[in-house]
């Protein structure tokens, strides 16, 4: 397809991360219409918006998720956008507002032939066979209903096949038997035809294994969506790589520091609790050059009014690290607090990121360069640390790690970049390289 028929690729993400496998392009962390119209018009194929539902209530994902639409739909009209694909970008093992996203999504800028369910992350090990997401590690594929991530008290599920994932999600609206299933073997096969006969918003279940089973399947799909096919897509980061079809990004991932301000330390936020980032914590501060530093949250949960004591130790603790020379690691205590309900647990947690987010307003104006830990608060970090409207994507540091930078005019930190690293990637030493790779010298 000639770049002058590419539709442009519109991902509301529900965190940060989802820029993972791509470079060049716009995060943009507002949505107002003049917002939205930069991201249109910007030449990389691609854009960003941040919505950031995963971190709120139903009904505040599903507010934020009309008023995306409702400005985009404004936006596409004044700058005159023809063709454009709609992705509702979301966790590679299947947390999130499904199907309240995509239901908005198909109400506010809808009908839609056909969403598409593909959340393969290939960089993180999670694939599609016959219609059931795994995750692959060590050499070992669970299906990702046996995995921790299944038991997450606010978006569990009990499914890996996706038709009963599905069904189990919509409280049989759609039923199993209603999924569309495109396996390997038809995508191999080839999808035009089955691409022309899709209608009514149908659910697709589609397998992908590796990144070339969903680049000829991308094509296709561009193929008839210039054709007047109108699609939507629930997937995770992969399908991202083949839709945007970009060159390799300008600097390669090793030679990242050379984005590193003023050849300074850094400073690491780490605020993703799940097992995995656990692990890469403790690998990480038994690396040289950095400081450990905890921000112990139970004593907020007991005594909210600690924020600002709390706070103050922390930047003291940083200033002392940065003095040394050295990149400081500030985590929050690992200890499982218990909540009574999940909206009194989404509330703490916007507690724990606001502190988090005072304590990066607090940070050396010339700070080399900040590690963020978790989609959550990487968001947040973006969003409310660093009060940015949009940022430029530089490429990735390791895969499935995105750098982006704050841009010269910013009043505090020009120029800064910024790792946004999820919770659920990499291996044990991952967080680790990220680090060693931003503060070569």
């Amino acid at each position: 397809m000639s770049d002058s028929r590419r539709p442009k690729i519109i991902v509301i993400d529900d965190d940060p991360t989802g820029s993972q496998t791509v470079h060049s392009c716009l995060l943009l962390l507002k949505w107002d219409v003049a917002t939205l119209k930069q991201g249109l018009l910007d030449d990389s194929p691609i854009f960003f918006i941040l919505a950031n539902t995963r971190s709120l209530t139903p009904a505040e994902a599903k507010r934020t998720t009309q008023d995306v639409c409702h400005n985009l739909k404004q936006a596409l009209a004044e700058t005159d956008t023809q063709e454009y694909l709609v992705v509702s970008r979301s966790d590679s093992t299947l947390r999130g507002h499904y199907p309240l996203e995509t239901d908005v999504i198909a109400s506010e800028l809808g009908p839609f032939d056909a969403h598409f369910m593909v959340p393969a992350f290939f960089e993180a090990g999670r694939i599609t066979l016959d219609s059931t997401h795994y995750i692959e590690a060590d050499g070992v594929r669970t299906p990702v209903h046996k995995t921790e991530f299944a038991k997450d008290s606010v978006f569990g599920y009990s499914y890996s096949y996706l038709p009963d994932y599905v069904a189990e999600k919509t409280a049989g609206k759609i039923v199993a038997e209603q999924v569309e299933r495109f396996t390997l073997n038809l995508l191999e096969q080839g999808t035009a035809e089955r691409l022309k006969s899709l209608s009514n918003n149908v659910c697709v279940a589609v397998d992908a294994k590796q990144q070339k089973d969903i680049d000829r399947f991308s094509q296709e799909l561009l193929t008839a969506a210039a054709e007047g096919k109108k699609f939507l897509f629930r997937s995770a980061a992969s399908l991202l790589t083949s839709l945007a079809a970009l060159p390799a990004q300008p600097i390669l991932p090793a030679e990242m520091a050379r984005y590193t301000r003023n050849n300074k330390p850094g400073v690491i936020l780490v605020g993703s609790h799940v097992k995995k980032t656990t692990r890469q914590l403790e690998y990480l501060l038994k690396q040289s050059g950095v400081a450990g530093l905890e921000v112990d949250v139970s004593r907020l949960k007991d005594n909210p009014d600690q924020a600002s004591a709390i706070v103050s130790e922390i930047l003291a603790q940083v200033q002392a690290a940065y003095a040394q020379d050295k990149t400081a690691v500030v985590y929050t205590s690992r200890e499982e607090l218990i909540f009574n309900d999940v909206e009194t647990r989404l509330a703490f947690g916007e507690s724990v990121s606001g502190l988090l987010m005072d304590i990066v307003k607090g940070l050396p104006d010339d700070l080399g360069f900040l590690i963020s830990k978790g989609g959550i608060t990487s968001n947040d970090t973006l969003s409310k640390g660093l009060a940015l409207t949009s940022a430029r994507l530089l490429g990735q540091v390791i895969p499935g790690v995105s750098v982006v930078t704050t841009g010269a005019n910013h009043p505090q930190f020009s120029n800064l970049p910024v790792v946004l690293f999820p919770g659920n990637v990499g291996g044990d030493d991952a967080v680790a390289t990220a680090y060693q790779r931003m503060a070569s010298r």
